[in-house]
């Protein structure tokens, strides 16, 4: 029986990954792990502060909003840490407004839950002053729709009723796509 030996993959650096939601996080943190960063990641906004200048990292992925804190204030304390972190700011949230403050805050992307983790790479990795390349695959528009429906059902505590009132929805059909399948 051979061996396959999985091909080393060069060190990146160390990256601060802060993002309240477990699941995510944990699977994210693992997948920059593999791609050769030196992960430490934080659950909530306390503890990321305090991670901040013991680890100097050379790299962020910050969660918009936290539990118990914005992102966005991460920003500035890791630019006084160190001014040369590359740090990309992820929300489920994307509106223009915060886009904008996150890049001039110092961010050097911002990118919209459920973000590709090979998109996450790449802002990291683009070139300093350099645009990281377009996704290859975007999502379509029907997907992106329904994602935002899915994280908002889940902020309402999968309360149907409130999640309608919240997106301007009629009830009935709220219901209807929640019931369908995601789109491609």
């Amino acid at each position: 029986m051979m061996e396959t030996q999985a091909t080393p993959v060069e060190p990146r650096g160390t990256l601060l990954l802060a993002d309240d939601d477990t699941s995510f996080r944990q699977r994210l943190a693992l997948t920059l792990g593999r791609r050769g960063f030196t992960v430490t990641a934080a659950a909530s906004f306390a503890e990321a502060r305090e991670l901040i200048p013991q680890l100097k990292p050379d790299f962020a992925v910050l969660d918009l909003r936290l539990g118990d804190g914005n992102g966005l204030d991460l920003v500035s304390e890791l630019r006084r840490v160190r001014p040369d972190t590359r740090i990309v700011i992820l929300t489920g949230y994307g509106n223009l407004a915060t886009a904008v403050a996150a890049v001039k805050e110092g961010a050097t992307d911002y990118l919209a839950k459920p973000a590709d983790p090979e998109d996450i790479v790449n802002a990291l990795l683009a070139p300093e002053g350099g645009k990281p390349e377009p996704p290859a695959e975007p999502m379509s528009a029907d997907r992106v729709r329904w994602e935002h429906i899915q994280r908002v059902y889940e902020l309402c505590d999968r309360n149907v009723s409130e999640t309608a009132r919240r997106l301007k929805m009629h009830r009935r059909t709220l219901q209807r796509i929640l019931a369908k399948r995601s789109p491609r």
